[in-house]
């Protein structure tokens, strides 16, 4: 009996012994959680389309159908199915840097790989001013947040190096510090965040921007709340700042 159909018999119990709520689209639940990683650890081209026309062709098109929806993302000069082609072919590009892992869902990631390049492009459409995306829910909580305001900053030091040099000293601090359920969250996904860095934030370059994204990114990554995010951030600020202060010397 092939694996595909044992994908089928998935029940929620598998999802929550990698630390996952069973809850989210009925287009992309267990099944196709399952699939990604039965797509991902495939050598095989065969059996990866295999995988990818049976089990993730359509939820993907109504994951990214609903994400250009519900949030507007409509691109000037493009009609519906333009956006949502070029969306698609964008994330199967990307598909293959998603990571299997605890506390994390496909779902979640290829969804903020989605909203994030659609905004990047939109953002690359700025002459066309009377389409614009409102980040006020998210804005406002972070806007001027100490616990968010330093990602983007630190215009003294080359930006790709201190996030190169965050990445080292975040996996070190994983592995050693004793930390609570949320820190481990939030540290896991502050990692497969920046360590993506340039694939999701592309097209942005705005400071306010880049730290509604990070917010965005890491609810979804995490399923903890902004209030939860912001009280577990505490011990990684003071890992960035000092790291910043010493490379700034």
């Amino acid at each position: 009996m092939s694996e595909i159909i044992i994908l089928s018999g998935a029940t929620d119990t598998d999802l929550k012994k990698k630390g996952r709520k069973p809850k989210q689209a009925n287009y992309f639940d267990v099944r196709e959680e399952m699939a990604v990683v039965r797509f991902l650890s495939t050598e095989s081209s065969e059996e990866k389309n295999k995988i990818y026309n049976e089990f993730l062709r359509h939820p993907l098109d109504k994951m990214i159908s609903s994400i250009i929806r519900r949030y507007k993302l409509y691109r000037k000069d493009m009609d519906f199915i333009e956006i949502h082609t070029d969306t698609h072919s964008f994330l199967m590009t990307k598909i293959d840097k998603f990571k299997p892992a605890k506390e994390k869902k496909a779902y979640s990631y290829f969804g903020t790989i989605c909203k994030n390049y659609l905004m990047g492009q939109i953002i690359k459409d700025q002459k066309e001013t009377n389409r614009k995306i409102s980040y006020e829910d998210i804005s406002s909580s972070i806007e001027n947040s100490p616990e968010f305001s330093y990602l983007m900053e630190g215009d003294t030091v080359d930006s790709e190096q201190i996030i190169k040099n965050f990445l080292k000293e975040l996996d070190k601090f994983l592995n050693e510090e004793t930390l609570n359920e949320n820190e481990i969250k939030l540290g896991h996904a502050l990692y497969d965040l920046f360590n993506d860095y340039e694939n999701i934030f592309i097209g942005t370059s705005n400071n306010k921007f880049n730290k509604n994204i990070i917010l965005l990114s890491l609810r979804e990554m995490t399923n903890l709340s902004t209030k939860e995010i912001r009280s577990s951030m505490k011990k990684y600020r003071i890992i960035y700042l000092n790291l910043v202060e010493k490379m700034a010397q």
